[in-house]
């Protein structure tokens, strides 16, 4: 399969490289022509130190790789994925199948990736996701991700370009609740970080990550996710790694906030994109929109955006009024 790797980050790259191993002619693709052949030459990327980049890999600025592809793969930051996809449209063929492995929630629409593709190109995309941190994707440690796409068969067929020994893929027709779940934990491990930057203890973080989980959930049921996603691999189990490891660019930026770093500060001092900075203002929005109560989402927006205080936050939520763990059929 000729396949096309939209966005040259960590990722991207070790996404490509994957394919690669499972056989498949893969271009990686990056918007700066210094960057490819810088790549083409070194055969690595600064953004994966420390990783080789496959032998067979082909990389390139020029967008024309598109037209001939089976598949393409989205991997740039989610601000950018509207854009890229209305450079490719006209250069897509009608076999291609289209894969976002982007996680985020696009501001003011309240879109998710697959549904900004289908806006942009008119065609139905797939969702890659779950927890999985290109570091130890690209060496080959064991990796289990979830390939959503209401078509199943779409889902399937990337289910078998993506699988092998190490990296394990499931399907899933809820592509609603596995791309919520993206962009949501990303939020959740931004106050993650927080918290420990704060000098909070395991029990902070426990609290917070399952009521993080719980506003997922209430959010993801809402707009039509299924309660079994957000118990999964793409819900709690992309929570977990990214609430914990410092492989996480979320989580390295709350732990700068909550060291008294300011917001724009510490977004610089991560030096990659931080989705969750930008995930926090969407999930605010579609909490308003939706009614859905989501108070740590709430107070993480009046950090990032408003200047909020962070230990001021920590007892708004604490201070809430009283109610029982479960109150409906759902998490609440």
């Amino acid at each position: 399969m000729k396949i096309t790797m939209l966005g040259s980050g960590a990722w991207g790259t070790a996404l490509a490289n994957l394919l690669c191993e499972n056989g498949h002619a893969v271009t990686l693709w990056t918007r700066s022509p210094e960057k490819a052949a810088a790549m083409a030459c070194s055969r690595v990327n600064p953004r994966l130190q420390g990783v080789m980049l496959h032998a067979a890999l082909e990389i390139t600025a020029d967008l024309d790789s598109v037209a001939q592809s089976d598949m393409v793969v989205f991997a740039t930051p989610s601000y950018a994925i509207a854009e890229t996809a209305r450079l490719v449209r006209d250069r897509l063929p009608s076999r291609a199948i289209l894969v976002s492995v982007t996680k985020g929630i696009e501001p003011e629409t309240g879109l998710r990736m697959t549904e900004i593709l289908t806006r942009e190109t008119g065609r139905v995309a797939v969702a890659l996701s779950g927890p999985s941190h290109a570091e130890e994707v690209s060496r080959n440690m064991p990796t289990g991700c979830v390939a959503a796409c209401e078509q199943v068969a779409l889902a399937e067929t990337v289910q078998d370009a993506f699988m092998n020994d190490t990296f394990r893929v499931y399907a899933s027709v809820d592509v609603v609740g596995v791309e919520l779940s993206a962009a949501m934990k990303n939020v959740i491990a931004l106050c993650a970080g927080i918290s420990d930057g704060l000098g909070l203890g395991d029990n902070s973080k426990a609290l917070l990550v399952t009521r993080g989980l719980t506003e997922l959930a209430r959010l993801g049921l809402a707009l039509g996710g299924r309660m079994e996603t957000f118990s999964g691999l793409a819900g709690v189990g992309d929570m977990i790694v990214t609430c914990t490891s410092m492989h996480s660019r979320n989580r390295r930026a709350g732990i700068l906030i909550g060291q008294g770093v300011t917001v724009d500060k510490a977004m610089e001092q991560v030096g990659a994109v931080v989705e969750g900075y930008y995930a926090a203002r969407s999930a605010y929005q579609l909490s308003r929109c939706t009614g859905v109560d989501m108070p740590i989402c709430r107070e993480a927006y009046q950090v990032l955006y408003e200047g909020a205080n962070p230990r001021t936050a920590v007892v708004h939520l604490m201070q809430r009024e009283k109610k029982h763990e479960f109150e409906d059929s759902s998490w609440s």
